[in-house]
């Protein structure tokens, strides 16, 4: 492809908004449920609301929070007020906002790192984390800018993390151990409780990564759900990750970190006196941030309040069941793990569920996939409930199609 060169003269605006519109042309309609990942929607008002917010606050950088822009430093404590409220934090504990989940994994990893430090292991010393297979690949991303070995062990049938099989990979040097409130490979929650007891008698850090559960579980227990415990009130959870562009379906980028002690949160800080215009401290990798998307979510969360939040996760959970019911009355298909909130993953046991991938992919839909084992996979929030019936149907006719006239895909799982 030629690489095109920096334009010499400006384009009309109007011209520009029409180029943008048809460059969409090759985008999934992602509006009307085709995606299984990437967007979530929770309600029109919520979004309305959330764009509007994020565009009033356009220009200002949430870097500056403390120092020019009062307002965003003010929306932001209130957003972490909220979250810490919500997960049943303790008096001393604290939190800040990032951009997204890996960001808020890379600080929860740096934190833990840095406490170990302060606890005796000195610099250079091969730290290790342990995690299960299920955990998000954030960890890895940490651990290798780290230089941090990473202990991943194998799942129990339920596809939730062991925690016998973690406690036996621990050692002096183990800084952190992970479970995931859900995974989102199987849409599962680990046993946090469990594996709290493990980490507690060997004094290791736990962190919990609810970057897809944290603003759903809470809300879908209070309409009914049985869901265990994951957060602050399991005692050996030290840190949670949970992403407000998820299911808190706020503007993006925008992540919350939350640590029980304020003071493992300001040791994993970035704390830097090394130039000419002094100090530079900041909670997260990232120094600019923009403050639409910290206003975007103040604006979310007191828009829908528990009340409009328990509203759409009865909505969510009774949208997932129905995809369920319906995956599962087609032949041959099954879950891979009985799915907590609104992670579906499956499998076929007689064809080969790839290639039914790919002609769902013909008809216009992005399928899922999971590698190990080879399945599809749906992340579902209210774009996928008007797409429900067209989905299922079309899904029953890709495997008629496979299952008639056979056929293997060499695609691959990538996300």
């Amino acid at each position: 492809m030629a690489r095109i060169a920096f334009p010499e003269h400006g384009t009309d605006a109007d011209e520009l908004t029409r180029q943008m519109a048809d460059r969409t042309d090759g985008d999934i309609d992602w509006r009307n449920g085709r995606t299984p990942l990437y967007v979530f929607k929770g309600s029109e008002s919520a979004a309305a609301v959330g764009k509007a917010a994020f565009m009033q606050f356009f220009t200002e950088n949430a870097l500056g929070g403390k120092r020019a822009f009062h307002s965003i430093g003010s929306m932001e404590r209130d957003v972490i007020d909220m979250g810490l409220d919500l997960f049943h934090a303790p008096d001393g504990a604290d939190g800040h906002m990032t951009t997204g989940g890996s960001e808020s994994i890379f600080m929860a990893v740096k934190a833990a790192r840095d406490t170990h430090r302060v606890r005796g292991s000195r610099v250079g010393t091969q730290l290790n984390m342990v995690l299960p297979e299920s955990a998000h690949p954030a960890f890895d991303k940490a651990a290798r800018s780290m230089e941090i070995e990473v202990r991943r062990v194998p799942l129990q049938d339920s596809l939730r993390a062991d925690p016998e099989q973690m406690a036996a990979a621990a050692d002096r040097q183990t800084m952190m151990m992970i479970a995931s409130a859900p995974c989102f490979p199987f849409g599962v929650i680990d046993p946090v409780a469990a594996i709290s007891e493990v980490a507690v008698g060997l004094d290791i850090w736990l962190h919990v990564d609810a970057c897809v559960g944290g603003y759903l579980i809470p809300f879908a227990k209070e309409a009914g759900e049985d869901l265990p415990a994951f957060d602050f009130e399991v005692p050996g959870v030290r840190s949670i990750s949970a992403d407000l562009h998820k299911y808190g379906f706020c503007p993006k980028p925008a992540s919350t970190l939350f640590f029980r002690d304020a003071g493992d949160m300001a040791r994993g800080a970035f704390d830097l006196d090394v130039w000419a215009n002094g100090r530079f401290v900041t909670q997260t990798i990232a120094g600019t941030r923009p403050g639409g998307a910290v206003a975007g979510a103040w604006a979310v969360l007191n828009h829908l309040g528990r009340q409009g939040y328990r509203d759409i996760a009865r909505d969510l959970m009774a949208n997932a069941r129905a995809y369920r019911q319906g995956i599962e009355a087609l032949q041959g298909y099954h879950m891979f793990a009985e799915p907590d909130l609104t992670i579906l993953s499956f499998g076929a046991r007689d064809l080969d569920i790839f290639a039914v991938a790919d002609r769902l992919a013909e008809d216009g839909w992005l399928p899922g996939r999971t590698q190990d084992p080879r399945g599809m996979h749906l992340m579902l929030s209210m774009f996928h409930a008007p797409a429900r019936d067209a989905y299922l149907a079309d899904l029953a006719r890709a495997t008629e199609a496979v299952r008639r006239d056979g056929g293997s895909s060499t695609s691959k799982a990538v996300y």
